[in-house]
């Protein structure tokens, strides 16, 4: 491996493989660990989007206040489904819920909210673009799940894992904000594996990964969006060499979207020439 890429697979915490079953128990532990850890905690809150990551994530989060509950620990799962408008795999986020089988589900369509805000830019001479406007609707979805958090004594839980964070393919204070993230650590194949272990449909983990938040590109791969595949950068979190023009595009994305994964510099805390 290179300086950067040894750098990279140390920050990103992927394992070069994994026992699925071990992986799942890991972070069912530390979700229950963190929940046990802070009193007023009563409900997780996770949007699930019908796509691989929100329905692993949802399913651990359901297994672990179960669990939770048998250790008489009083928590609850809350799903929530955040369409803009109707949503073209609306049929895929109902087979993730039946899978999951959460506590508790809410349905928030998020499209007056987003136009609106829009709507006001517009007026203030601000014209979005369409993936601008994209990002509007991540962080509404966010908002939302923050104010179900707020109102039912909860956190809210994120989908970001490894091979998301490393190129950076997320909305700041959108869909990457949250209070914990227990995928981070796996890449998308990884992922994958635990799903197949616990026993999802076949639709859902096979299903194209896409953020579908671009109105003029709707269902766009992340893997054409971002310009490699999910192969590529999985083998590189793994340590695997992956040819010349992938590795420029992941150490890319990674330098250029640092900023994604920093908190707010203060006067403390920036470098000093």
């Amino acid at each position: 491996m290179s300086d950067l890429q040894s750098i990279i697979v140390n920050e990103m915490k992927v394992k070069p493989e994994i026992n699925p079953q071990e992986e799942a128990e890991e972070i069912i532990r530390f979700i229950k660990n963190y929940v046990q850890s802070h009193s007023f905690i009563k409900t997780l809150v996770l949007g699930i989007s019908g796509g691989q990551d929100s329905t692993l994530a949802g399913k651990l989060c359901q297994i672990a206040v179960e669990q939770l509950r048998n250790e008489n620990r009083e928590c609850e799962f809350v799903a929530v489904k955040l369409p803009y408008g109707k949503q073209q795999d609306a049929d895929e986020v109902e087979d993730a819920l039946q899978f999951i089988q959460p506590d508790h589900i809410y349905t928030v369509n998020i499209k007056p909210a987003v136009d609106q805000s829009v709507s006001s830019l517009k007026e203030a001479g601000i014209n979005l673009t369409d993936f601008q406007r994209g990002n509007e609707k991540a962080r509404e979805r966010m908002k939302v799940q923050f104010s179900i958090a707020s109102n039912q004594s909860g956190i809210v839980v994120g989908t970001d894992h490894s091979a998301e964070n490393v190129t950076g393919f997320f909305t700041k204070y959108g869909d990457g904000a949250a209070d914990i993230a227990p995928l981070f650590g796996l890449d998308k194949r990884q992922g994958k594996q635990l799903l197949i272990y616990l026993n999802a449909p076949q639709h859902l983990y096979e299903k194209v990964p896409t953020a579908d938040l671009e109105d003029d590109k709707p269902q766009l791969p992340d893997e054409e969006a971002l310009g490699v595949t999910y192969k590529d950068i999985d083998d590189y979190l793994e340590g695997k060499q992956v040819p010349s023009e992938a590795k420029s595009i992941i150490e890319t994305h990674y330098v250029t979207n640092a900023h994604k994964r920093e908190l707010a510099y203060t006067r403390y805390t920036w470098p000093k020439n």
